[in-house]
């Protein structure tokens, strides 16, 4: 399985940062040849749906993600989000917490993956990849 995890500290409050690292269909601006659509209401909660299309024309993949537990930020209380991947090429779980500070908020993002095909000594090189990618996604969101 591969881990990683990335850290952002930002000047905007929890909330807004919050809402722009869930915003599923901004993603898909900030990660190259990726779309993301939501598959269920626009209103974000436990049950929702989204997949994260990453390809080339008709060469690519889907990424099912279900959110199974929302709680965003509230009173000085952390963000919470977990996502659980149900694709039948990438598996795993995904967490985005963001947590109020002095100055701003702190973002940390983890996300564990199986890919289906892949050796598992492919997996310090998959993490890697996924730290930068979506290290720089993560900049974006939090950037603009």
């Amino acid at each position: 399985m591969a881990v990683f995890r990335i850290e952002r500290s930002s000047p905007l409050p929890a909330a807004e940062a919050w809402r722009r690292v869930t915003d599923w269909e901004r993603h898909g601006d900030t990660v190259p040849f990726t779309s993301v659509t939501v598959r269920t209401g626009p209103r974000t909660r436990p049950g929702t749906v989204f997949v994260a299309r990453t390809g080339l024309g008709p060469l690519g993949f889907d990424d099912p993600m279900e959110v199974v537990r929302w709680t965003p930020p509230a009173s000085g209380r952390a963000g919470l989000c977990r996502l659980e991947k149900r694709g039948s090429l990438v598996r795993g779980q995904a967490s985005i917490d963001v947590y109020p500070t002095g100055s701003g908020s702190h973002v940390i993002w983890v996300e564990e993956l199986r890919v289906r095909l892949l050796p598992r000594w492919a997996d310090p090189v998959l993490a890697g990849a996924g730290r930068r990618v979506f290290g720089r996604a993560l900049r974006m969101l939090l950037d603009d």
